[in-house]
C-alpha cells in the first residue's frame, strides 16, 4: 500500500518488483486487500498482453495513513520512554 500510495495506479509486475515478493504473495495480498476495500484491482490488455494493474481505493489511503498515523505517535511516545529513563 505505501509503494501504490505514490502513483495513481501501477501494473502488478513494477509493484511485484519494487516490493520484491512473488507473484503468487502479491497476489493474494492484493485480493485480500481488494476484499477490505483497500485496492482497486483492473485486469485489461497492453496491446496483445493480458495486464493487471493495481491502484488504492480513498478508503486505502485513509486506512494507510490512518496506520501510519499510529506507528509515528508509537515511535514518538517510545522516544519521550527512553528519554525519561535517560534523565
Amino acid at each position: 500500500m505505501a509503494f501504490l500510495s505514490g502513483c495513481a495506479e501501477a501494473d502488478f509486475r513494477t509493484v511485484r518488483d519494487q516490493c520484491q515478493v512473488s507473484d503468487s504473495a502479491l497476489s493474494r495480498l492484493a485480493t485480500a486487500l481488494e476484499a477490505e476495500n483497500h485496492v482497486r484491482i483492473r485486469k485489461g490488455y497492453f496491446g496483445r498482453r493480458p495486464r493487471t494493474w493495481l491502484s488504492l481505493t480513498p478508503s486505502g489511503r485513509e486506512s494507510l495513513a490512518a496506520h501510519l498515523s499510529a506507528l509515528q505517535e508509537i515511535a514518538e511516545r517510545n522516544a519521550r520512554n527512553a528519554a525519561a529513563l535517560n534523565q
